[in-house]
Order: structure tokens, then sequence, then C-alpha cells
């Protein structure tokens, strides 16, 4: 199996309203956060790929435009959590681009969540 990874980046704020008010994700914050998404393959196309990159280039504008520098209160249905990110990416990309396999989004260094079916 061959596998592919692209990064992205966005800042946006949000805020966990559904834990306690004692809970430091239930004030308002905001992360840099990183969507990673990769996408596998059995075979390589003709151009020994399992995507070229340039292809998803759509999600960088999709990400820019809706998330970049936004309340993700706002933008997301449901808490915005990192997991529901992923599922939100991986379904967006997926739709896209069939090879899709995992989308992981990190809030901190040391934080990751994945959503792989």
């Amino acid at each position: 199996m061959f596998r592919i990874r692209k990064e992205f980046h966005f800042s946006a704020s949000h805020q966990l309203t559904h834990l306690p008010a004692d809970h430091q994700c239930a004030r308002l914050h905001g992360h840099n956060y990183i969507v990673v998404v990769e996408l596998a393959a059995e075979t390589l196309n003709a151009d020994g790929f399992v995507r070229d990159y340039h292809d998803l280039k759509p999600l960088k504008t999709y990400i820019d435009d809706n998330f970049d520098h936004r309340h993700l209160n706002d933008v997301m249905d449901g808490p915005s959590t990192a997991e529901n990110m992923a599922r939100h990416f991986y379904d967006w990309c997926a739709e896209r681009w069939p090879e899709t396999c995992a989308v992981l989004v990190s809030e901190t260094p040391k934080t990751w969540a994945e959503y792989r079916p």
C-alpha cells in the first residue's frame, strides 16, 4: 500500500461550552491547528503518484476561507473538538478524493486526534 500525507495550518478560536465552567476548554481560547490528510492506494497512477499533491490545493482554500482566523463555534456543527474536526475534514476530503484514508488534527504540539474509518 502506498500512502501520502499533506499538512495544512490554520489559527482559530473556539469554546467548548458543553463542558463544566471550571474546565479550561470551556473558556474562549484559540489554537494553531495542523490538519494532515492521508491518502492511500494499492497502485500508483500513470504519473507514479497516489495523487498529485497539487490536487489537494482545494483543501487549503477550503480551510483558509472557512476556518482560518474564525471562531469555530460559528462554523462547525456540534462541539468544535479536534475529533469532530478530523471527521469533518475527512468527510470533505473523501467526497473529492476517494483515496482519502485518514485525517489528523492537532491543537497543540503534543495532542492529535485522528479519524480513520
